[in-house]
């Protein structure tokens, strides 16, 4: 029967949803800190301190022939100092070696003129808390530290016997500070003939350019490799979201790899190799990202490297060039860069564009529903910039796609009407026909067939909003311009769940819920929600059968519960989008005459 199919398909649709947000939303394990934004005023070291796989030195390389592959960067372990012991902490490790200081408004650290690697890098504007006096995010940190996450760069020889700069190399720098628009020269001779000269600058933002220079001043030819490599100690804690890539990644001819920490583990030999493509490599966490960008031009071979040492695992992506045959007499140079900072979208487009890279915005997680996902983040920010609040451009944004569907949903909410007009009638037939389910089904049809009301038209409106939800999701989710963003009263993070609940009423007893269960808090905002959906339901045709209606009536309910722990800017979005829906269906049903509709 209608009403029948019509229960089915809202609960079948309730429960997809549920079914859906638990398994692809809902972490595996209690959600933990996530990865680079825990304070590293203090950390401890792993086992014997040994630094993350790094490259090999080149002097013992075999002498090439047709068989043998070109040298790749492969991972050594460098102990750290003696003096790395448990109670080191990050200043004292960074003293250990000559630094360059980074000075910019959004970047702060230094590079260790010992193997020239960038390992010491923290963010200016971002916290690791909402309170302004919390720490700034940590992205890089020296070998030396648990948590050690570097940078570096260098070459690779086919030529036996040939020095090449190594992790412990020292180099000779012109100026003890880099900052944008003050560039540093880094040189070191190995004493063979062999002059290399590294040149780094840093832009505004988060973008460092690194041209390095090899000049022979030898009597014989070189062959070289430029390669660059990320390198990171230990697994972080990931949130565990399904929807939520962390981890090593890369675009390889305009293709996206993803892969999983503890898949790069399973791998045999812990290796993946990517041979012979364009593209960029890089390490992400949910806002961060550490990524390596070679010349957009040039055919790499990149490597996703696992190692387990002492209890403790190493990871690195690394790339390398085309072999470059270096002359007596001959420099030859090459220019990568390297990206570590947030992941803003509209830095990461402005990148892409500048540097010829392909999908460098797919380091943000957009999903299965790129497509839209990103379109509504870019509309979201153009509202952000002309109502200066990303809660009220949520609104904003609300309108509009009510508008773009206000003709679909008209014509439903308009059947809707016709059904509710129609429910004495509907009554009157299942008393006459209650006990002959076929007669009443064929009455119900010819009923519906005069007054042209299609039974299903009412589930429209949720079929339509749901590909939005999960997309707006995903921008509250992963986008970090939503992380700390504000709405208006207690609402102060937009991507956090609303912070009060109705169990210690809203903060006025002292006692925390949370500490019974999560399922206890429940704020402000996803009452409001279930309220607006209670009345909304309250709009629409109430099923003849009280068993059915009760079903409906827990629905609400069960939303409230199941979205309070979402981001409060979801929780916002679906109330305010219950509110129009409301409204539109109100008017509609007062026009066509439908008395009381708020009492039905």
């Amino acid at each position: 029967m209608p009403d029948q199919r019509n229960l089915l398909l809202a609960i079948v649709l309730s429960v997809a949803i549920i079914i859906t947000f638990q398994m692809l939303f809902v972490p595996t394990e209690q959600p933990r800190q996530p990865s680079g934004e825990q304070p590293t005023a203090v950390e401890q070291p792993t086992g014997d301190a040994q630094a993350p796989t790094a490259p090999a030195p080149t002097t013992a390389a075999p002498a090439p022939d047709a068989a043998a592959p070109p040298p790749s960067p492969e991972g050594v372990s460098i102990p750290a100092p003696a003096e790395a012991t448990a109670e080191a902490n990050r200043k004292r490790v960074l003293e250990r070696s000559p630094r360059i200081s980074i000075k910019s408004d959004r970047l702060l650290g230094s590079i260790s003129l010992v193997g020239g690697q960038i390992d010491d890098l923290t963010l200016a504007d971002y916290r690791v808390e909402l309170d302004p006096k919390s720490p700034e995010i940590t992205l890089l940190s020296p070998a030396g530290l648990a948590a050690a996450y570097f940078a570096r760069f260098g070459w690779v020889s086919d030529s036996q016997g040939m020095a090449l700069p190594t992790p412990t190399t020292e180099w000779q720098s012109n100026s003890d500070t880099i900052a944008p628009g003050k560039p540093v020269t880094l040189t070191w001779d190995n004493g063979q003939g062999l002059v290399f000269t590294r040149i780094l600058t840093l832009d505004e933002n988060y973008l460092f350019t690194i041209t390095q220079r090899v000049e022979n001043r030898g009597t014989e030819a070189v062959g070289l490799y430029p390669y660059g490599l990320i390198s990171r100690s230990g697994t972080p804690d990931v949130l565990g979201f399904y929807i939520l890539h962390e981890g090593p990644l890369g675009v390889f001819d305009g293709k996206l790899k993803e892969i999983d920490y503890d898949d790069l583990q399973e791998e045999p030999g812990g290796l993946i190799e990517v041979k012979d493509t364009q593209g960029w490599i890089g390490i992400t966490d949910k806002y961060w990202l550490v990524s390596l960008m070679p010349d957009p031009e040039s055919r790499i071979t990149s490597r996703f490297l696992h190692q387990k040492q002492n209890g403790t695992d190493r990871y690195q992506v690394d790339y390398r060039e085309p072999r470059m045959e270096v002359a007596p007499g001959q420099l030859v140079e090459v220019t990568n860069y390297l990206f570590a900072g947030a992941k803003e979208v509209g830095l990461l487009d402005a990148y892409s564009e500048r540097l010829g890279l392909q999908n460098f915005d797919k380091a943000i997680d957009f999903g299965w529903f790129y497509f839209l996902t990103k379109p509504l983040f870019q509309l979201l920010l153009v509202f952000n910039g002309v109502l200066g609040n990303m809660g009220v451009a949520i609104l904003a944004l609300t309108v509009l796609i009510k508008l773009v569907f206000f003709p679909l949903a008209n014509k439903s909410y308009r059947s809707m009407s016709k059904m509710k007009v129609l429910q004495p009638e509907m009554l009157k037939l299942r008393e006459r026909f209650g006990d002959d389910k076929v007669r009443l089904n064929q009455e119900m049809m010819q009923l519906y067939k005069r007054h042209k009301v299609t039974p299903v038209s009412g589930c429209l409106p949720m079929l339509i909003q749901i590909p939005v939800f999960f997309a707006l999701y995903k921008v509250l989710f992963v986008t970090i311009e939503m992380r700390h963003a504000p709405f208006f009263g207690w609402i102060q993070d937009l991507s956090a769940p609303d912070p009060t609940t109705i169990f210690n009423l809203f903060g006025l007893i002292p006692w925390d819920p949370g500490a019974i269960s999560e399922l206890l808090l429940i704020g402000v905002w996803p009452l409001i929600m279930g309220g607006s959906m209670y009345l909304q339901q309250k709009l629409n045709p109430q099923p003849p059968d009280p068993m059915q209606a009760k079903i409906f009536l827990f629905l609400p309910i069960m939303f409230t519960f199941m979205l309070a722990r979402f981001p409060a800017g979801l929780v916002i979005y679906w109330a305010w989008n219950n509110v129009l829906s409301i409204a539109q269906q109100w008017l509609i049903m007062k026009r066509m005459g439908v008395a009381k509709p708020a009492a039905s």
